[in-house]
């Protein structure tokens, strides 16, 4: 991981703004924005601006992580996208992309708590690999794909098993139930994708692990087909689906509760570290 560039989005001083960690603290780029960080814009930093080293910098401990995304992100997610995960399930794997909708207030940033929701003790855990768009597209032809896209972060997907049972978007956009980050790592700075591993950890114990060619539908396939139904745009976000080992299959169910640290690890990007709260 090091040399490798980290693109972030911080907080400090009630303002926000695109930073690249570096030793020591993180390297803001762009300027800063005032207010709502999610009613801000967030702005992918282009090459040359991460090249410039000469924004403001912020010594660790003086700064906070925020998801990077902004209001306007999208967030489609990938179900049932690894076979050992359809499996331990009961599910046959999907004959297309399953997909669901996060909302951008679902997911708060590196080391800040997620919520575990006032009425529902089925707090689940599912580390994802996150693709993040780097230019529009529509009907984008698979063998173009990943032209398209700008680096790769770390999703913790908080899964409301209960009201899943209920709707798809229930369950899975419980207000800052998930989180995302700690960064963006570029693409380019991936030597081997489909060796890049997940790691999803509970209180230090291992309980997903998986490698990216176990995906029932690759990245290039995802890509391409959202862009049949939606335009994506610059910054949106593809989380690729989580593998086996989620709480609510295990006797007893192994939910979430507050005290608890989830971590999820990506070959290659890094390491996405919350506490859970209770609501």
């Amino acid at each position: 991981m090091n040399g490798t560039v980290k693109i972030a989005r911080i907080a400090a001083g009630g303002k926000c703004a695109a930073a690249v960690i570096v030793n020591g603290g993180a390297r803001v780029v762009g300027g800063w924005q005032e207010g709502d960080p999610l009613a801000s814009p967030f702005v992918l930093p282009e090459a040359a601006d991460l090249a410039s080293g000469s924004g403001d910098f912020v010594p660790d401990g003086a700064f906070s992580f925020l998801p990077p995304l902004s209001s306007v992100t999208k967030v489609i997610c990938l179900g049932l996208n690894y076979r050992d995960h359809a499996e331990e399930t009961g599910e046959a794997p999907p004959e297309n992309p399953a997909l669901f909708i996060k909302f951008p207030d679902a997911l708060v940033g590196h080391d800040r708590p997620i919520i575990r929701p006032k009425v529902s003790a089925a707090f689940d855990f599912e580390g994802e690999i996150a693709v993040v768009i780097g230019k529009p597209g529509r009907h984008i032809a698979k063998a173009d794909a990943m032209k398209y896209v700008y680096g790769y972060t770390a999703l913790m997907d908080g899964s409301i098993r209960d009201y899943q049972q209920h709707s798809a978007t229930a369950g899975k956009c419980f207000h800052q139930s998930g989180s995302l980050g700690p960064w963006i790592v570029p693409a380019d700075a991936i030597d081997d994708l489909e060796a890049m591993t997940l790691e999803t950890r509970l209180n230090g114990e291992r309980v997903q692990s998986t490698s990216v060619d176990m995906m029932i539908y690759d990245i290039a396939t995802a890509i391409a087909y959202v862009s049949q139904w939606t335009p994506l745009n610059r910054g949106d976000i593809i989380s690729t689906g989580t593998p086996s080992g989620v709480g609510a299959v295990r006797t007893p169910p192994l939910w979430m509760k507050a005290g608890d640290a989830i971590e999820v690890s990506v070959g290659g990007v890094g390491t996405l570290k919350n506490h859970v709260a209770n609501e």
